[in-house]
């Protein structure tokens, strides 16, 4: 049967790399066991190509359960879901797949998997849905040769300019990347094509403190500027109170959470973090009581003051002993003076 040379072309990917460089002239010095397995991939690769799966010598189309993320990839995987890929989901059934294939690379000694996306984690994601929810599509993936530090400048080349990826998802992968592929910033701001002021600002964002962190729906809600505007005041005494702010809105997060409740937004988280040192408590309103644990009396208020700091109010009458005010005392200490 003839063989077109598009076809022709194709299968020749799939000849190991001693048969190649064998001539079908000289039966003598090719092997049986050769020719058996050169037949086979043939058949094979022929296979793929009239099924559609195998389009040239980087591209295929494979079960996206074959795929993993990379472990570095700059976008969270666990963040992924319906709403948040919605427009590729749609994009992809109307075109009947993907219009961009995923970068990936091959997985060395791992039996569940074969490639590790490099970038296409959304399309990664849409991919599986749609194929448990709708229709039996695979993944289009590119397969490439890259080293780890490769990877990375691959992965946010395609993903710096896109608004589906957080500021503080990015700020995390470029300081682990500072971490192992540079010696420095101004290196790693070289090989990226950036400014050294502009990566500055994502390696800064990535050491917003923990609880205040805490206080937002969720990582993407978290914006550059936010810290770059919180950075300044969080030193001293108007640290803790926007520490001591941000702990208080966890809970109301929580609260909300429990109760079915649209959380707290990130912009009004923000503002919320910017006003505490402005905005004193109200008289009498602690923001913080400790309880005697015999008579169940007030012992100790914590309140802020302002920008001067926090007002304890000691309880004389509880009946707390001095032993439990003073381990009231330090639990408070370490709830407001720890960072």
């Amino acid at each position: 049967m003839a063989t077109s040379k598009k076809n022709s072309e194709l299968f020749d990917i799939s000849l190991d790399d001693d048969f190649q460089n064998k001539s079908l002239s000289e039966p003598t010095k090719t092997t049986h066991s050769s020719r058996q397995k050169y037949l086979h991939q043939r058949e094979t690769s022929l296979e793929k190509i009239a099924s559609g799966d195998f389009i040239n010598k980087t591209l295929q189309k494979i079960d996206p359960t074959r795929c993993r993320p990379w472990e570095h990839h700059n976008r969270r995987y666990s963040l992924l879901n319906e709403t948040r890929c919605q427009d590729l989901i749609e994009g992809i059934k109307a075109q009947n797949g993907q219009e961009f294939p995923a970068i990936v690379r091959a997985v060395k000694n791992d039996p569940n998997y074969d490639f590790e996306v490099i970038c296409g984690a959304r399309r990664h994601w849409a991919i599986s849905w749609l194929r448990e929810h709708y229709y039996d599509f695979k993944f289009l993936i590119d397969v490439r040769n890259l080293s780890d530090e490769e990877a990375f400048r691959l992965s946010d080349i395609e993903n710096r300019d896109r608004e589906d990826i957080s500021d503080y998802e990015r700020a995390v992968d470029y300081k682990n990347a500072l971490n192992m592929y540079y010696k420095s910033a101004k290196e790693m701001a070289e090989r990226l094509d950036v400014s050294q002021t502009w990566l500055s600002r994502f390696l800064g964002l990535a050491k917003m403190p923990e609880p205040i962190l805490d206080a937002y729906p969720d990582i993407t809600h978290v914006k550059e500027n936010h810290y770059r505007e919180l950075k300044p005041l969080l030193k001293g005494i108007q640290k803790n109170i926007i520490l001591a702010r941000a702990k208080e809105l966890v809970k109301e997060q929580n609260k909300r959470r429990k109760n079915e409740e649209s959380p707290i937004d990130g912009i009004s988280i923000f503002k919320e973090l910017k006003s505490a040192i402005r905005t004193p408590s109200a008289k009498n309103s602690p923001i913080a009581s400790y309880t005697c644990s015999t008579s169940k009396k007030p012992m100790l208020d914590v309140s802020r003051n302002g920008k001067l700091g926090f007002v304890l109010k000691l309880h004389t009458g509880s009946g707390a002993s001095k032993e439990e005010l003073t381990e009231a005392f330090t639990e408070m200490l370490n709830e407001y003076y720890a960072n």
